[in-house]
C-alpha cells in the first residue's frame, strides 16, 4: 500500500468521525446533510482508489478521488471539492513531490477550480475561507526560510483561523444565503470539513 493511499485513507477516517458534527452545523444554515454527504462520498473516494493497479502516482489517484466525490457527494460541496482535487491532479507531473513548491502548486490549481466553479471568493463564507489561507501559507513570500513541516503547521493555525473568520461574515454564496443575517456566529460546513481534511492530512504526515 503506497503513502498517497494511506493518506487518503486518514482523511477520509478523519471526515466519517466528524459527519454528526459536519451535518449539525448544517443544519443551523443549510440543508443539513453535508457531513452525510461528504461522508458517502469519501467512502466511495476510497473503494474507487482501492480498485487502481497503481497508487505511486498523485496526478491519477487525485483524479479519481475527484470524480468520486463529484458523483457520490449530494449539494455543491460534490461538484466543488471533486473540482479541486480533478485541477490539482491536472497540474501533477514527474516533479511533484511532497514539499513546499509542490504543495502551493497543487493547492493553487484546486482554489481555482473551485473559485471558478463555485463562482466564489474569499469572504463568501465557504470553503474558500479556509483554503486560499492554507495555501498562502505555502507561497514564498511566507514559506521562505522554514521547513515543510514549519508551513504545514503555519497552515494548520491559519485553518482554524479561517473557519473561526467564517462565524464573524455573513453568507454569500450557497443554502446559507436563505438565513442572511442570522448565518453571522455559525461556523461555515464547508470550511470546518476542509480544516479536518486537511488537519486529518497534516497529523499524517506527522507520523
Amino acid at each position: 500500500m503506497t503513502r498517497i493511499k494511506d493518506a487518503l485513507d486518514a482523511v477520509a477516517a478523519a471526515i466519517i468521525a466528524q459527519k454528526d458534527y459536519l451535518t449539525a452545523l448544517d443544519a443551523e444554515i443549510g440543508d443539513g446533510d453535508h457531513g452525510i454527504n461528504m461522508a458517502r462520498g469519501f467512502r466511495a473516494a476510497v473503494e474507487a482508489v482501492d480498485e487502481m493497479d497503481d497508487t505511486s502516482k498523485p496526478g491519477p489517484v487525485l483524479h479519481a478521488i475527484g470524480k468520486a466525490l463529484i458523483q457520490n457527494v449530494g449539494g455543491a460541496a460534490g461538484p466543488l471539492y471533486g473540482t479541486g482535487f480533478v485541477k490539482a491532479s491536472e497540474v501533477c507531473d514527474e516533479n511533484t513531490k511532497l514539499n513546499i513548491e509542490s504543495c502551493e502548486k497543487l493547492l493553487g490549481a484546486a482554489i481555482a477550480g473551485i473559485e471558478r466553479r463555485g463562482h466564489a471568493k474569499k469572504g463568501d463564507k465557504t470553503m474558500l475561507d479556509v483554503l486560499i489561507p492554507i495555501h498562502d501559507c505555502f507561497l514564498p513570500e511566507h514559506a521562505e526560510g522554514k521547513t515543510l513541516f514549519e508551513v504545514l503547521l503555519d497552515a494548520s493555525h491559519a485553518a482554524k483561523e479561517g473557519v473561526d473568520y467564517t462565524k464573524t461574515i455573513v453568507a454569500r454564496r450557497g443554502r446559507a444565503t436563505l438565513v442572511g443575517e442570522r448565518s453571522i456566529g455559525h461556523e461555515d460546513p464547508g470550511a470546518v470539513s476542509s480544516m479536518v481534511m486537511y488537519r486529518a492530512l497534516y497529523n499524517f504526515l506527522k507520523k
